[in-house]
């Protein structure tokens, strides 16, 4: 990385290189950066909310994500970042709250779907011995 040799805490970031700090012919003060990075937005989660109320609204969770996540984004716009913060934060937990239950719901249809075929065809199998047995 550091082409010229020079051990890598003695590089200054920018200007002129002068020799190591603290030595008689270097530069005794010590450069400072600093890098301000402005704070990231507050999420509203109006893809995921839209997503649950079309197509999974269990208790109307879908729906009340969808107005805190539309609460979240108009706090946004105003500027009021902590209010937004806030009603994203509910919108993401009624959204957590609406896909596992969908989740849950889906798991058990398919388990009832699964156990039902297996008694019907079950049943099939004795009615056919059954049939097969009378005939002869």
């Amino acid at each position: 990385m550091n082409s010229e040799g020079y051990p890598s805490d003695s590089v200054p970031l920018q200007g002129r290189y002068e020799g190591f700090h603290g030595q008689p012919g270097g530069s005794a003060g010590v450069q400072c950066i600093t890098v301000s990075v402005p704070p990231e937005p507050p999420r509203d989660h109006i893809i995921w909310s839209l997503c649950c109320f079309l197509h999974s609204n269990p208790c109307c969770l879908g729906l009340a994500a969808l107005i805190f996540s539309i609460k979240a984004r108009d706090r946004k716009v105003v500027g009021d970042m902590e209010g937004a913060r806030h009603y994203g934060s509910t919108a993401r937990c009624l959204n957590i709250w609406a896909t596992v239950l969908v989740s849950i719901m889906i798991v058990i249809f398919l388990i009832i779907v699964t156990t039902g075929l297996v008694q019907i065809k079950q049943a099939a199998q004795r009615y056919n011995l059954f049939n097969n047995n009378y005939r002869g």
